[in-house]
């Protein structure tokens, strides 16, 4: 896939409207990289590349009623699913490119990005943008559903080594943009790489 914003934006547009039913099980999966992400009430988390708000009930009921919930993306249909979904309730929206975050530096104590890392125009420079929003010891994690063999094989391709996700790849761009790895886990049912901010 390309990584122009344009074509990004009319990818998921045009899947939007079926995205949670082309996937209706993978709720307990996000509820599970939430618990793994570790939010703790009063927490200010952040979805980047948000799409239609699956992660932010979880991520509301770790922080609670006094902490902080936003999901941030880049494609306008996906945050109208969102708000159909009734997932506004669990967190602001904000149409907004997760490599230019409209946020305070330090402001956020973690990020969770579901499927993101490899629709970003410039990986280190989106992980950079997530590092400078989240205070020093604030976590991140990279979560995909299925992990990447499954995901390839459901897209009909085969895993390349030098895929930007497996654990090489991504613990050298995590360490450009100021994350230190904790964990990586590549199985059929989840890929989450969880990882702390430096400095």
């Amino acid at each position: 896939m390309s990584h122009d914003h344009t074509h990004v934006r009319e990818f998921f547009t045009t899947r939007a409207a079926t995205w949670d039913s082309r996937f209706p099980d993978d709720g307990p999966a996000y509820e599970a990289a939430v618990r793994a992400l570790g939010p703790r009430p009063g927490d200010a988390v952040l979805d980047a590349g948000c799409g239609t708000g699956r992660a932010l009930p979880a991520l509301r009921a770790a922080v609670g009623p006094a902490g902080t919930v936003l999901g941030a993306d880049l494609t306008e249909a996906m945050l109208a699913e969102a708000v159909r979904a009734g997932r506004r309730e669990a967190g602001a929206l904000l149409l907004a490119d997760a490599e230019r975050l409209p946020l305070r530096t330090g402001r956020l104590d973690a990020v969770f990005a579901a499927g993101l890392v490899s629709h970003l125009a410039d990986p280190v420079a989106g992980v950079r943008e997530w590092a400078r929003v989240v205070r020093p010891g604030g976590t991140l994690a990279l979560f995909h559903p299925i992990g990447r063999a499954a995901l390839a094989a459901r897209q009909g391709r085969t895993v390349a080594p030098d895929d930007l996700r497996a654990e090489g790849p991504v613990t050298a761009l995590l360490e450009a943009g100021g994350w230190r790895v904790r964990s990586y886990a590549d199985e059929p049912e989840r890929y989450l790489v969880l990882a702390v901010r430096t400095g």
